[in-house]
């Protein structure tokens, strides 16, 4: 691999050896909205090896005010769909599964089957218990991402890991009216993809055992320890 190209502004950050460990790497991203645009976007400039992308929705104009896939002339158009066609815009070497679906407890196993680690950015409660309990099955772990008005929240959850039980207790849904503002998704999709590389290098300190809030109307940060 050349790296005076491409990739050779992520060496320093990553060593030459991380950076043929994510070129070998395969990820799926649940969810091509406000979240998983972003994310689909950071890892493919990143480097891996694949990409699997699972949404059943279709974009409308709601969606033009944050999500990074979306334009005016792909309205109606599907979101996965449009996810494939943008990686191979910006990295052709991404190999792009794309699956215009939603994520079940029938289908998920075959969608993440071969993954080594995948991103939640879902938009309910239900779809990711549903994510959570397949990537448990499989053994690869999950980054956790949520957004709503000026906050958010990630987390890694490991096999076995049950945070999103204190994340969203029984008869919370998630989708609460918050609104949803374009730089909080952004925000909170560079941290989980931080933590991927974290996780998938081996590297750093991760959100295991909690997870970060993020307020950008109070510039809040912190860690909040889970007790699971």
């Amino acid at each position: 691999m050349e790296y005076k190209g491409r990739y050779s502004r992520n060496l320093g950050g990553v060593s030459e050896s991380g950076q043929r460990e994510l070129l070998s790497k395969t990820i799926c991203v649940a969810g091509c909205g406000g979240l998983g645009g972003y994310v689909i976007e950071i890892m493919a400039r990143l480097g891996v090896a694949g990409i699997t992308v699972v949404d059943g929705d279709v974009f409308d104009e709601t969606n033009l005010n944050r999500q990074l896939l979306s334009r005016e002339a792909l309205l109606g158009e599907p979101k996965a769909l449009a996810a494939k066609a943008r990686v191979a815009e910006i990295n052709s070497s991404v190999a792009v599964t794309a699956h215009f679906c939603r994520l079940t407890r029938e289908n998920a196993a075959g969608i993440l089957r071969g993954c080594d680690l995948a991103f939640d950015c879902l938009d309910n409660a239900e779809s990711r218990f549903t994510l959570a309990e397949a990537c448990g099955k499989l053994g690869i772990p999950l980054v956790h991402g949520a957004v709503g008005g000026w906050c958010g929240q990630a987390a890694v959850i490991l096999p076995g890991g049950r945070i999103l039980d204190t994340l969203y207790p029984a008869g919370a849904d998630g989708r609460e009216n918050l609104g949803n503002l374009p730089f909080l998704a952004a925000a909170v999709a560079s941290v989980q993809c931080a933590e991927a590389v974290k996780l998938l290098l081996g590297a750093g300190d991760c959100l295991t055992g909690g997870f970060i809030r993020i307020d950008l109307l109070r510039n809040e940060f912190y860690i909040v320890k889970s007790t699971e």
